[in-house]
């Protein structure tokens, strides 16, 4: 019953953040328009995501556009669109995954190991999508934050960390968290495996033969 509670957490952490990723992956809240110096009228935001660049004015509805290339995109949104794509590949791979080796999906005795097998590349797959998407989101944090406090860049120019991140910091833990839970659940499951496979079950077979000889010794000494 335990187990097939931690198994569930397991499975909606990491369907919230394959969500996320998703979501992380199509907003265009990456950057944001930072308003500094004396410049407090705030007349339009910009947004610049990986597909496009929104435009946001004072009592106008916001106008996006895509990019018309890749090429026009800073290296680093150019390495995150790649990376966030096998994100959400990887994401998508290790939820399907983990639905099939649930304890909950019924099978035979003898395809037990098989499923432990399958919640491990599944806990294994939500790690490595989780690291996936922190590679991205980091970089291009890292990239706001050391261009904000450059002298060298225009006040025009800089930008400010956008929802899209915190988003994307958020769902990258939960799918490390849920991989972490599958892949105990599957060491637990092994560690119980083993204790019930330590029995000893030859013993009353020497037993019983060492009885039976020393029975059939005995008679012929007493023909004898």
């Amino acid at each position: 019953m335990g187990s097939g509670a931690l198994q569930i957490v397991g499975l909606l952490v990491g369907g919230i953040g394959m969500i996320g990723t998703f979501a992380v992956t199509g907003m265009p809240q990456w950057r944001v328009s930072a308003f500094i110096e004396t410049n407090i009228i705030v007349f339009e935001t910009i947004w610049e995501g990986l597909w496009m660049h929104c435009i946001r004015q004072v009592n106008i509805r916001m106008q996006c556009k895509v990019y018309d290339s890749v090429l026009a995109l800073s290296p680093d949104l150019q390495a995150s669109r790649g990376l966030m794509c096998a994100g959400s590949v990887l994401s998508f791979l290790a939820f399907v995954v983990a639905i099939i080796g649930m304890k909950c999906t019924r099978g035979t005795q003898s395809s037990w190991q098989a499923k432990g097998y399958i919640i491990l590349t599944a806990g294994l797959l939500f790690i490595l999508s989780g690291v996936v998407e922190l590679i991205p989101v980091c970089w291009v944090a890292n990239t706001i934050i050391s261009d904000f406090y450059n002298p060298v860049v225009n006040v025009a120019q800089k930008r400010e960390l956008g929802e899209a991140l915190y988003l994307g910091w958020v769902s990258a833990v939960c799918l490390i968290a849920a991989g972490a839970i599958f892949c105990c659940f599957c060491h637990c499951c092994e560690k119980t495996r083993s204790y019930g496979y330590s029995a000893p079950t030859h013993y009353p077979v020497h037993n019983e033969h060492l009885h039976r000889k020393m029975e059939s010794s005995y008679s012929k000494s007493q023909y004898v």
